[in-house]
């Protein structure tokens, strides 16, 4: 994909770029973005936050076209921050540019809403490329988490169905979409850790996956979250 940016498809004319809004908390990582993404005159710096709840409010006051999110954010992290977000403003694109590649960290960042997930330490071209998916519209994965991605996206076809499940093992499930830990979700449902436990294998029994990862997939693609 060329790393080419897009104008933004309101913008009045084509020579208008895109805006953009960090969300990042290391220093040296906002300096850095800012020196790479300042140079480039397809795109104009409009604010930086150095927190998910700031980052939040910034998003909602200038409404720029692109969020560059890292996760690990003090106050709210940037997988909630990206799901206010979307919910609020569908039409601002997120990359996601972040350290953290483990498999709940991945899925909950795409069901939360966001467009493009980049790995820090790629180069520039790669983070470029991933804005530019994203302003077309389009889902960029870092090649990094690409296969690890596709590995559980392609799970062998489930025999259970979504509709086998009760009305608690959605809430669960509906959960663990969103990257909750089974100490997160009993707290949550006022459960204890072994009943969240047995909801869980229970998920996983009847919808033939081996994992919470691949019950998460089985549930984006059901539509049920």
């Amino acid at each position: 994909m060329s790393s080419e940016l897009p104008s933004p498809t309101n913008s009045p004319t084509s020579s208008t770029p895109l805006r953009v809004v960090i969300v990042e908390d290391d220093p040296m990582m906002q300096l850095g973005l800012e020196q790479s993404l300042s140079t480039n005159p397809q795109l104009e710096l409009v604010g930086q936050a150095e927190d998910g709840y700031m980052g939040v409010e910034m998003t909602k006051q200038l409404q720029p076209d692109i969020v560059v999110m890292d996760i690990g954010l003090p106050r709210l992290d940037g997988i909630a921050a990206t799901q206010q977000i979307k919910a609020e403003l569908p039409e601002v694109r997120v990359v996601i540019l972040t350290s953290h590649t483990t498999d709940r960290e991945i899925i909950a960042s795409l069901s939360s809403g966001a467009d493009a997930y980049c790995v820090k330490g790629s180069s520039v071209e790669r983070l470029l490329q991933a804005i530019a998916a994203a302003a077309e519209g389009a889902t960029y994965l870092d090649p990094q988490i690409g296969r690890q991605v596709l590995k559980h996206l392609s799970p062998p076809s489930p025999t259970g169905n979504v509709s086998n499940l009760s009305q608690r093992e959605l809430e669960v499930l509906k959960l663990i979409v969103e990257g909750n830990s089974n100490p997160e979700i009993a707290a949550k449902l006022y459960l204890s850790a072994n009943t969240v436990k047995t909801h869980v294998r229970g998920i996983m029994n009847k919808l033939s996956v081996d994992d919470r990862v691949q019950a998460a997939v089985v549930a984006l693609r059901s539509g049920i979250v």
